[in-house]
């Protein structure tokens, strides 16, 4: 309880102290976030600066890295222009090029966050974080551990401060060197407040203090607030708080101090001379401020510029004739879908590619047969009500007989190391000259049996489980495929067969496999999710009532459930049996066209892997791949969103014809069905929190990647099976490692949409937490007008006119006849010379 007069408030401090704390989840369900989200109410340059100011960040490319993309042109002169003469007029244009080109600045970064406390080592001769740190991340992983340590934690049921207290009271050791901390600890007399008092002394001060002494190692104190927030992001739930993690570092410092100076020290408010600046003060724009985000302007729109001219530059697509569809194809949004949806296409005209979130309408938990915990199979923000049961799996786990628990034992474990040990030493050995598939593989296919049955179809409302339904009655199934195949625009000409493809991804020794697989599936692979709509597409009670709704499917269309690994670009089919005689005679048809087309996407993704020859044909480089997936010394199995940069909503013929290099994802939409844009709503909701923040992710880590990203994977140490650090006693890392992000062009992801502004304007003002995205420019939008193919760019709450300066592009022929054709000059320069991003080509 607070007086008045109180200048600290606990509660309020510690709530704000949470929103700026990192919040990714632990590693089983990493899922990419904005990690900036804590300025996301703010404009993003005004956002950027703040952040960088309060706590040090880097949070743009560096002042001579945009001069060298400037010398380079990837950086446009006349884009350049442009940006200075629209923020400063034209007649300040060469006093502004002067300045962005050739003026000095000073480009250090001098945070506000860390000042108060450094008092400690700058009066006290004393590196407090140094001392503290190390024990409190130990007892931190030790409690909150999910199955690597031998020993669980003595005493874990009451929560985190209570357990170590009980500890405290029952051992015969101490945490503590001195009799204060344990006494504060044991006496009950450890709030907050009264702790702050011996530490900080001044009130005013608490609040600052606080935010320097968890900034200091901002990994844990986010993870712990997010657990707090989130226990159940926890297999082996644990109860704790950012408050309990405040109370037991605070008796650390206490008692550190104690034992280096008795208890003669005094509080860290004593010892100044004045007052540091307050963290969340006012930050003012610096003139290198405004030349930086002019920079950052211009990089971006000499990208984007080459894109919407393309979209007006290109040549109308020729449309496959109605009812002569060879089949048809749904995949997952994703960036790394498009380019194999493109390979489809290429390789057979007539068949036909939408996409649309890879968990395809369809939320829920799944619960494997065997599994005791359920996996969400969502995105993050949706809480499902409904549980799918695995049933009939015929797999067996595959173990590696080392990993036992024996294996830990005193006796038992020298003997398995003699023997086992040295057999599987062996092993290691060979890997790395045959690398094969291994029991501690992250397997795409691992996530379900492609024979087990699922418990879809509910036929009793009281069949549940944890309050979750158990499956989808006939009419939750009609409004989510009714929905899904209108938001895409497949409503009439089925094919015999359409392919509902979800994605995953295969690595090893990867702690974030889970930002590989589909984030739409909460981190998960979408092999569950594909089944469970084709169960429901198929049914004929569903197909009778969607009818009845003007949704007629052909009675001999059939969907077929896929998973698309995109490491090893395989594609995996389910249900095969399910087909009729015909379909499953046109199915062997498709598939050398899937093959074909995964080995060509195979080739273009190889030019950015370092140890392939990418001049080998595509099913000798396919091979390659997939020797890669298994290899347990390869950092890099596969570059995941890396470049992603533009999101297209709209028909597939928006983007048909150009040529993206693998940076564009893309969601289908006919604005044809939606004339008052309510489909369009509910496409562009999760367009910006998960592509948005996928791609402000990768922004980030990529200017930032000591502070936030991961630095490189291969220093990192597993934590308790939730987070990263570099050694035993390091801080968790947020973010990305730098294998994931070092050939990313940090640039903002630009939704491009198909449909008049006006509703396009409506249907992104109707969230809030949507459209703070777009009108903050965190995700830039522009909106293309579905007849005439102007273009609009969203600005300031309205769309404005947008010219492009490119007038021209250079063409290319289609990519499978480079590929097949290596010899031809533009071959190689497309596919082959080099690993960095390439520019916009129009494709004939």
């Amino acid at each position: 309880m607070h007086s008045n007069n109180s200048i600290f408030n606990e509660q309020e401090v510690l709530k704000e102290l949470k929103h700026y704390l990192p919040s990714q989840a632990p590693l089983k369900d990493f899922v990419h976030h904005n990690t900036l989200h804590a300025f996301q109410d703010q404009k993003f340059y005004d956002g950027i600066r703040s952040a960088s100011k309060i706590f040090g960040y880097f949070v743009s490319l560096q002042l001579e890295d945009y001069r060298a993309l400037y010398i380079s042109k990837r950086i446009r002169e006349n884009i350049l222009k442009r940006i200075i003469a629209e923020r400063k007029g034209v007649e300040h244009l060469n006093e502004w090029m002067k300045k962005a080109i050739g003026k000095k600045y000073d480009t250090s970064v001098s945070p506000r966050i860390g000042l108060l406390r450094s008092v400690w080592e700058r009066k006290y001769h004393l590196n407090l974080d140094s001392l503290v740190h190390p024990y409190l991340f130990r007892i931190l992983c030790s409690y909150l551990d999910q199955g690597i340590s031998i020993w669980s934690f003595p005493v874990g049921h009451e929560g985190f401060l209570a357990s170590v207290k009980e500890i405290e009271k029952n051992s015969f050791t101490s945490f503590f060197k001195g009799k204060r901390a344990r006494n504060l600890l044991l006496g009950g007399n450890c709030k907050v407040e009264d702790l702050l008092k011996i530490v900080v002394g001044d009130e005013a001060l608490y609040k600052q203090y606080l935010f320097d002494q968890q900034f200091a190692h901002q990994g844990w104190s986010g993870m712990v607030s997010t657990i707090e927030d989130h226990p159940q992001s926890l297999l082996n739930q644990k109860k704790i708080s950012i408050h309990d993690l405040i109370v037991l570092e605070l008796l650390l410092e206490i008692d550190t101090l104690d034992s280096q100076f008795g208890q003669k020290w005094l509080p860290v408010g004593s010892k100044l001379k004045g007052r540091p600046d307050g963290l969340f003060d006012e930050v003012p724009q610096t003139e290198l401020d405004e030349v930086l985000s002019i920079w950052q302007d211009a990089f971006e729109w000499s990208y984007y510029d080459q894109v919407l001219a393309a979209i007006q530059l290109q040549g109308e697509i020729d449309p496959v004739p109605p009812f002569h569809k060879s089949f048809q194809v749904v995949t997952c949004i994703d960036d790394r879908e498009l380019s194999f949806r493109r390979y489809l296409e290429r390789i057979d005209p007539e068949c036909e590619t939408f996409a649309t979130p890879g968990f395809f309408g369809v939320e829920f938990f799944f619960q494997p047969e065997h599994g005791k915990f359920y996996t969400k199979c969502c995105p993050a923000p949706v809480t499902p009500n409904y549980l799918i049961k695995e049933t009939g799996s015929r797999r067996k786990q595959n173990k590696e007989a080392y990993f036992s628990k024996l294996s830990h034992s005193l006796f038992r474990g020298w003997f398995i190391t003699q023997t086992l040990g040295l057999l599987s030493g062996f092993k290691l050995a060979l890997n790395v000259f045959r690398p094969s598939a291994m029991p501690a593989m992250a397997s795409s296919s691992a996530h379900m049996d492609k024979t087990s049955r699922l418990t879809i179809e509910n036929k009793n409302l009281n069949h549940r489980e944890r309050n979750l339904q158990i499956g989808f009655t006939i009419e939750e199934m009609v409004q989510r495929v009714d929905a899904i195949l209108k938001s895409i625009g497949l409503v009439k000409d089925f094919a015999s067969i359409v392919y509902i493809v979800g994605h995953g991804a295969t690595s090893i020794n990867n702690p974030h496999y889970c930002a590989y697989d589909c984030g739409a599936c909460g981190g998960r692979p979408g092999s569950v999710n594909a089944k469970v709509f084709c169960f429901m597409a198929n049914h004929p009670l569903v197909r009778e009532e969607l009818g009845r709704r003007g949704l007629v499917i052909p009675e001999e269309t059939q969907f077929l459930a896929c998973l698309h690994d995109t490491t090893r670009d395989e594609i995996t089919y389910f249900d095969e049996n399910f087909l009729s005689p015909v379909n499953s005679a046109n199915h062997q048809k498709n598939k050398p066209v899937f093959i074909q087309a995964l080995d060509f996407n195979a080739k273009e993704r190889s030019r950015r892997l370092v140890s392939i020859d990418t001049t080998l044909s595509a099913e000798k480089i396919h091979k390659e791949i997939l020797r890669r997936s298994v290899s347990l010394f390869e950092p890099r199995q596969e570059l995941n969103h890396s470049t992603n940069a533009i999101c297209f909503v709209g028909r597939r013929d928006l983007s048909k014809n150009i040529y993206l290099d693998r940076r564009s994802s893309m969601n289908s939409y006919d604005y044809q069905l939606d004339p008052d844009g309510k489909y369009l709503a509910n496409v562009m909701k999760p367009i910006a929190p998960v592509m948005g923040g996928i791609n402000l992710e990768y922004f980030f880590s990529r200017v930032d990647n000591y502070r936030l990203g991961a630095g490189t994977k291969l220093p990192h140490n597993v934590m308790g099976l939730i987070g990263v650090a570099n050694g035993s006693d390091g801080d968790l890392r947020p973010g990305l490692p730098s294998q994931m992000i070092e050939v990313h062009d940090p640039v903002r992801l630009l939704v491009i949409v198909e449909q008049l502004p006006e509703i396009v304007l409506g249907a992104i003002s109707q969230q809030a937490a949507t459209y703070e995205f777009y009108i903050h420019e965190w995700v830039r939008l522009v909106a293309v007008h579905p007849e005439t193919r102007e273009l609009s760019v969203f600005r300031d709450g309205r769309f404005t006119l947008y010219r492009p300066l490119t007038r021209s592009l250079d063409s290319i022929s289609d990519v499978v006849s480079l590929i097949e054709t290596v010899k031809a000059a533009e071959s190689i320069q497309i596919v082959e010379a080099t690993k960095e991003n390439l520019p916009v080509y129009l494709m004939h």
